[in-house]
């Protein structure tokens, strides 16, 4: 399905019907690692509608040269979902990158989110200043065939279809891989925040300086865990997914709660 802003399709993918839940993906990623890894968290639960979108220069979605940055990219996604659910509340989830583009959604309209979920986030943009674990252990080879099959069905696929030279434009310089201003925003609404021991990417310590602005928020660090979590500990991440899912739909029938 296309979302069209200014002329640029923005393509994503629907499923289920209810309260809208945006997925955004990491930076030169399309929408089906989201969609395959978070699809049978709602085998089981109705009531919600959810919608895996590739940005600008990734998957199906085409680059152009007027995104200059990722204020420029924000804008993008924040009028693509406009155009696909209206002005309706809507939970949101964003994994690496897509985590800053959730957060940016989360300070333009505190009120309008259901629920936040940001998965191995981008918190600190430069990566010279990120707080990065030092002794990674040596991973099992179960592990590893099983980081491999994620890498051909997901990763490698997603990089042929990415406009690597528009995102590495952005990517390669700190001050437009960055959203402009504080995205500090209090949230009240449930939050989870997974990330991973193993993580050497953005690791898992910066996020736990978010939690000041979100007091419902639980924090997980899983063990077994990289940036491209989680490889082989779907059961463990599912039950935290369920579990926030189940925090918004109680806040949902009991606001005051």
């Amino acid at each position: 399905m296309i979302s069209d802003v200014d002329g640029l399709p923005v393509y994503y993918e629907s499923f289920g019907e209810g309260r809208p839940i945006v997925f955004l993906p990491g930076w030169g990623n399309a929408n089906g690692e989201g969609r395959d890894v978070h699809e049978p968290v709602f085998a089981d639960r109705p009531g919600w509608r959810r919608i895996y979108l590739d940005p600008p220069g990734t998957g199906n979605t085409p680059s152009r040269e007027w995104i200059t940055d990722q204020d420029g990219m924000l804008d993008v996604i924040a009028r693509a979902i406009d155009g696909v659910i209206g002005s309706s509340a809507f939970g949101v989830a964003g994994t690496s990158a897509g985590g800053l583009h959730a957060r940016g959604l989360v300070r333009r309209e505190p009120g309008r989110i259901l629920g936040l979920m940001l998965r191995v986030p981008g918190v600190v943009v430069d990566r010279s200043q990120r707080q990065l674990p030092h002794d990674i252990p040596t991973q099992t080879p179960e592990f590893e065939a099983a980081l491999l099959e994620k890498q051909k069905a997901y990763y490698d696929p997603a990089e042929l279809q990415a406009d690597l030279e528009f995102l590495g434009a952005i990517q390669s310089d700190v001050t437009r891989y960055s959203l402009s201003g504080d995205l500090s925003v209090r949230l009240e609404a449930p939050t989870l925040i997974v990330t991973g021991r193993q993580d050497v990417m953005t690791g898992y310590a910066d996020a736990w300086s978010l939690l000041d602005d979100y007091p419902r928020a639980t924090y997980a660090v899983l063990d077994e865990a990289d940036h491209d979590l989680p490889v082989r500990n779907h059961a463990l991440y599912r039950a935290l997914v369920a579990d926030w899912l189940d925090r918004v739909e109680g806040q949902l029938e009991d606001p005051a709660a």
